[in-house]
């Protein structure tokens, strides 16, 4: 055993003890090499549960809120899943050995484009990108199983609840500029029945459905610093 999967099975152990017990979602963490998807200033702490800084002022979310989301989708293997903000594509990779389908939208084309060369050089194949506002989702490609937002909303935005399947789960959170709470929502025919995960703080989903452009970086408001973003509060 090399010393970076040492460290996943450590990471995955304290998983575990926080609380989770999916374990698909749990081998997913233990076999996805998620220093592969960090910046190399930050590479050395890539196995300690907590959000890094990627490219573009953005994050990669905190270990135990990436497991939290995912879990709460409740994936099948024939599951096609829509994911909301590519990023650096770690949470995507995790969808992708859960699902048959996964299809990720990014507005940084950058972000896009790096996140795609990692997982096709790791050999995740299923997965559909695209570069726009993800907020209004991917209607050609609906309905799905579940939906993931790796940004905050103030409010659930109507097309992604649109775009589930009957059954089907969104995860998002929605709350202020900085401090979330996690929802999970879920569409039982033509009603849809929220619940609260716990607490979070991630950067805004900038989009038609979620937050104008100036919200990106509102001088108005302090910054949060890239260890608060992706993670529970």
């Amino acid at each position: 055993m090399d010393s970076w999967e040492a460290a996943r099975h450590r990471l995955v152990e304290e998983l575990r003890a926080l609380g989770i017990r999916d374990e698909r979602v749990l081998e997913a963490i233990r076999t996805i090499p998620r220093h592969e998807f960090v910046p190399e200033p930050y590479r050395e702490h890539a196995y300690e549960n907590r959000p890094l800084p990627i490219d573009e002022g953005q994050t990669i979310s905190q270990p135990y809120i990436v497991a939290l989301m995912t879990e709460a989708l409740r994936l099948a293997p024939e599951d096609r899943v829509l994911e909301i903000g590519t990023g650096s594509g770690y949470q995507t990779a995790i969808l992708a050995s859960l699902a048959a389908e996964v299809y990720t939208i990014e507005r940084f084309p950058s972000l896009l484009e790096k996140a795609r060369a990692r997982l096709e050089a790791l050999g995740f194949h299923n997965v559909r990108y695209k570069c726009g506002d993800g907020t209004v989702g991917w209607p050609e490609f609906a309905p799905y199983a579940g939906i993931i937002a790796t940004g905050s909303v103030p409010r659930v935005p109507p097309s992604l609840k649109e775009q589930l399947a009957d059954g089907g789960r969104l995860v998002i959170p929605v709350g202020g500029r900085h401090f979330q709470t996690l929802k999970l929502v879920e569409r039982r025919g033509d009603a849809f029945v929220e619940r609260d995960l716990c607490e979070c703080s991630f950067l805004p989903l900038i989009g038609a459905e979620g937050w104008p452009p100036e919200y990106a970086e509102d001088p108005c408001e302090p910054k949060s610093k890239p260890e608060d973003d992706g993670a529970l509060r």
